[in-house]
């Protein structure tokens, strides 16, 4: 079964094994977004594939799918998944097109406040807030790894918790937990950080004919 768009969005997330070495202790939040926000502002484009394997409640895998992507700031942002769950979804900082081929169709949605906050846009967008946003943990994991835990501030937020892993600087993994107890894991492969990317790479092309729904239209 295809997952709605922003199901789809919010399961950008990479995440990894974790080990049980010694830990140092945790952050504040205020120190923990200031670092997690010092790391991302010096990401000026990222390009990786990944593997996304959702878990549900009982941790059982129900879903697998593999792909890539690019962000570039400021707010660009291109998501690929493969067969047979092939998506494409890009945005340009307005809005977000979403070209479902399999179903002919293509969804346009507006980057609203609960939107913006998705999982997917750290990796485009301003993190200048990111205290405001969330409550942010951090922890150092061996000599070379970094890893913060974001919890949403607003009731009305469409996950529950997000944690971020980096190795030597880099975004690595992701793991999200939504209200139902489902965990999105992503891992990413090939990073390649703050290499140029052209502005035509964040276009979305599909075939004459296919169904255009606008949110809220």
């Amino acid at each position: 079964m295809r997952q709605s768009f922003l199901n789809r969005l919010l399961t950008l997330a990479f995440i990894g094994v974790f080990t049980s070495v010694a830990v140092a202790g945790e952050t504040n939040s205020s120190a923990g977004a200031g670092e997690l926000a010092s790391l991302l502002e010096s990401y000026e484009s990222y390009q990786a594939d990944f593997i996304q394997i959702v878990v549900n409640g009982n941790g059982n895998k129900v879903q697998e799918t593999r792909g890539s992507l690019k962000a570039k700031r400021p707010g660009l942002f291109y998501w690929e998944t493969s067969a047979p769950l092939s998506q494409f979804i890009v945005s340009n900082g307005d809005t977000v097109e979403v070209y479902d081929p399999d179903l002919e169709q293509v969804t346009i949605h507006n980057l609203d406040d609960r939107v913006q906050s998705t999982p997917a846009l750290l990796l485009s967008g301003e993190v200048d807030n990111l205290e405001e946003t969330y409550r942010v943990s951090g922890r150092r994991i061996g000599d070379h790894t970094r890893e913060f835990t974001l919890e949403p501030r607003s009731p009305d937020s469409l996950f529950i918790s997000l944690r971020l892993t980096f190795f030597k600087g880099e975004l690595q993994e992701m793991r999200m937990q939504d209200s139902l107890s489902q965990i999105s894991i992503l891992s990413f492969d090939r990073i390649r950080l703050n290499e140029p990317v052209e502005a035509s790479a964040f276009t979305l092309e599909y075939p004459e004919g296919v169904d255009i729904i606008r949110d809220g239209a």
